[in-house]
């Protein structure tokens, strides 16, 4: 072969080569660009009504716009601390919340603090599934509370970043899951009537009343099959050292009933099924108060102080998480650097 001929052989050869190169590049170009990067969350948008400022905030990791209601403090003026309130089973979509079922929204206007109400969760724990429910959907509550809602709220709000968190019932365990799982995001938390323990067979069977029994989901698009290792993983009583530093307060009755308890649970829902409230209000609490005797042994053990509350009488009903609101607020307080 002539020495023009390989060179032209050898060019061809190489431009064939680039070319292909350009093609597949040009190739992936348009693949990644046929992806669209995920929206970041970020506020949608905030209604403003009085001193009740209604936010959607949209979840990256849920795919979502998220309600969350905030009561802004009397002086807007002053950086504020921000006190999370987390609702009951239903999340806030029903009654089933503290706006609805007690005045401590009312109790709290004098205070200067944020009050964060954030809405929906049914049923959810407000912790990360590791599958979408048919029915109760896709939930990244532990991601949302953690690494997406905060910043955003501090940056609306021009907050003081220090932060407090409250729950009672199924919520009650939700705040102490995500005190271990980000500890120092709040400085103080308080616990009403929460089972901290989820990870033995009681409190499996607890967490599966409530998100299975009442809400219609299912646990194994939670944390997976009993044997699962991350129910031990969200448990908060085995990871309790991870609340070192944390001041808590943790509130719970005996099960007991007083005549007021007969009084609401009959009225509420008269006749038969009045009665059979009235016992599962028993029965729940009594058993939320083993667990919450369980969660101080194990604290005790690790030296970690905290500030309980057995009341020697009380079922599971809203009037006794509003009177734990009351009694938590030196500790809840203090978190947030401000004067009880």
């Amino acid at each position: 072969m002539k020495l023009s001929a390989l060179r032209s052989a050898t060019a061809l050869r190489v431009s064939a080569v680039a070319l292909a190169a350009a093609l597949s590049t040009t190739m992936l170009g348009a693949t990644a660009s046929a992806e669209p990067a995920a929206k970041p969350s970020a506020i949608s948008s905030i209604v403003k009504e009085g001193r009740t400022w209604h936010f959607k905030v949209y979840s990256q990791a849920m795919g979502r716009d998220i309600t969350v209601d905030v009561q802004r403090p009397a002086d807007e003026s002053t950086p504020a601390p921000n006190l999370y309130m987390l609702n009951g089973l239903d999340g806030g979509e029903g009654t089933a919340n503290w706006k609805a079922q007690t005045k401590a929204l009312d109790w709290l206007a004098d205070k200067p603090v944020n009050v964060i109400q954030p809405i929906g969760g049914l049923g959810s724990y407000y912790t990360d599934w590791i599958k979408e429910d048919p029915r109760l959907g896709l939930n990244k509550w532990k991601t949302f509370f953690t690494e997406e809602l905060p910043p955003l709220l501090d940056d609306a709000l021009h907050s003081t970043g220090l932060n407090a968190l409250a729950g009672l019932s199924t919520s009650g365990t939700s705040v102490l899951q995500l005190a271990e799982a980000k500890p120092g995001l709040w400085k103080s938390v308080a616990a009403y009537s929460g089972c901290a323990q989820i990870a033995d067979p009681a409190g499996k069977q607890f967490v599966k009343l409530a998100t299975e029994t009442w809400a219609g989901g299912d646990v194994t698009n939670m944390y997976g099959p009993d044997d699962s290792p991350l129910w031990a993983a969200n448990d908060p009583v085995i990871n309790a050292e991870k609340l070192r530093g944390t001041l808590l307060y943790v509130s719970s009755g005996s099960g007991i009933p007083v005549a007021a308890d007969v009084q609401y649970y009959l009225s509420n829902a008269p006749g038969v099924m009045g009665g059979v409230n009235l016992g599962l209000g028993m029965i729940i609490e009594g058993a939320v108060n083993a667990c919450t005797v369980n969660l101080k042994g194990r604290l005790e053990g690790l030296n970690i102080p905290a500030t309980y509350q057995f009341t020697p009488v009380g079922t599971h009903y809203w009037p006794y998480w509003d009177d734990a609101l009351h009694n938590s607020w030196p500790i809840l307080a203090q978190g947030m650097g401000i004067t009880a």
